[in-house]
């Protein structure tokens, strides 16, 4: 991971530690892919994906989480869920979390930005 990328995922676990959430794992990586947060929000566990881009140029960040992207997150979260003893006992939800600016300035949190199948 390259130094910005590392201090964004510090500055969003960070933000989001402020929202009232627990981390739990950072950069969680197995076979199937990588989840860059895993934290709680109360009762739920929230697998987060974070996305910056320096401008908006080609895009907004949020517009980079593919079906294929979507689809590997889910898969490492239900390794992580079965490694955890925690399949089908815990409530699930994935986030993105995507940055854009050379200060951070624009941060866009969206819960329940996609879904599993459980």
């Amino acid at each position: 991971m390259s130094d910005i990328g590392k201090q964004i995922e510090d500055f969003v676990g960070a933000y989001l530690q402020k929202q009232g959430l627990k981390l739990v794992a950072s950069n969680f990586r197995c076979r199937s892919g990588e989840i860059d947060l895993i934290m709680w929000d109360q009762e739920t566990l929230v697998f987060v994906e974070v996305r910056y881009r320096k401008t908006t140029y080609y895009g907004d960040a949020l517009a980079t989480v593919s079906r294929s992207k979507q689809r590997k997150v889910i898969q490492t979260a239900n390794y992580y869920l079965q490694e955890q003893n925690l399949y089908n006992k815990v409530l699930c939800r994935f986030d993105v979390v995507s940055i854009t600016g050379d200060t951070f300035s624009e941060l866009n949190w969206v819960k329940d930005a996609f879904w599993g199948k459980w």
